[in-house]
């Protein structure tokens, strides 16, 4: 072999090792680049929110998670359960004010936990949240919540979470707000020079889930948000099966206040008029 045979040989091995090295450093560290639970246990429901209590939930891989299910105001009952699938940080803990502000519109609303957050056992990937979800869904349905009197409400990563579930559970409407049509999408923006279609684990392929499916949604997002970008929620909305509306915040970003309390509840009741309007009587 030439020298020179020899040297472009050793230069294509360098190339393929240290892709192979990149491939394998972003499949084991990517998780944590993507959760950010709060692991603390919140506490007991009815100490941050009268009424509520706390909700076993059995994953059909053997997880018992705790949720809070939260009752909705003396007479305003619309008879019509709120799934609540947070993003990628925090716990239930940090979600009083949006399922306050459910209760008050009348509806019951579960705060789902996903595992690894909250107290909870195990450790958050894409199939365990969908495990997660589907065991809420399942919970609400035994409360005697069937999926015409039925909305999910997906934050963020969230919004692959419920997209997943609608292909399987298919609700009355669903919420997006802040979604991207992939989580690769999301990656490539922020990792532009990694090879993300390759290594990328966790897909939340949102789009994939809901671009023929007849169920109403509602989009929400903010047109200053830096970790999903606006471009990305619009293409969100442009691509889902059936739009019920797409609302765009001028000037809000990813983690304003204003989505965690009022508009979202607000915007809730909206979807509900729409999608359910009269329908689910008082329990």
């Amino acid at each position: 072999m030439d020298p020179r045979t020899r040297r472009i040989l050793i230069a294509a091995g360098l190339v393929v090792l240290t892709v192979g090295v990149v491939i394998i450093l972003g499949a084991s560290l990517q998780r944590s680049l993507i959760y950010f639970p709060d692991r603390a246990d919140p506490g007991p429901a009815h100490r941050l929110l009268p009424g509520a209590e706390d909700l076993a939930l059995s994953t059909e891989d053997g997880l018992e998670l705790t949720a809070w299910l939260v009752p909705p105001a003396e007479g305003v009952e619309r008879g019509t359960a709120v799934l609540v699938a947070p993003g990628n940080a925090g716990n239930r803990g940090g979600r009083t004010s949006l399922a306050a502000a459910l209760s008050e519109r009348g509806f019951t609303t579960l705060l789902l936990d996903y595992r690894g957050y909250g107290g909870n056992p195990g450790s958050p990937t894409e199939e365990g949240l969908a495990k997660d979800a589907r065991a809420a869904a399942e919970a609400l349905a035994a409360r005697g919540f069937g999926p015409e009197c039925t909305l999910y409400f997906g934050e963020s990563l969230g919004t692959g979470v419920v997209a997943a579930l609608t292909s399987t559970h298919p609700p009355a409407g669903v919420l997006l707000r802040s979604p991207f049509p992939s989580f690769a999408a999301v990656a490539k923006v922020h990792y532009p020079w990694l090879p993300v279609d390759l290594i990328l684990v966790d897909r939340f392929p949102t789009l994939e889930h809901l671009g023929d499916s007849d169920v109403p949604v509602r989009v929400l997002a903010g047109t200053a948000d830096t970790i999903v970008p606006f471009a990305l929620s619009e293409q969100t909305a442009e691509g889902v099966g059936h739009l019920d509306e797409f609302w765009v915040a001028e000037g809000a970003g990813h983690n304003d206040s204003m989505w965690f309390g009022a508009l979202a509840a607000d915007q809730l009741a909206l979807l509900a008029d729409s999608a359910i309007g009269g329908g689910c009587a008082p329990r």
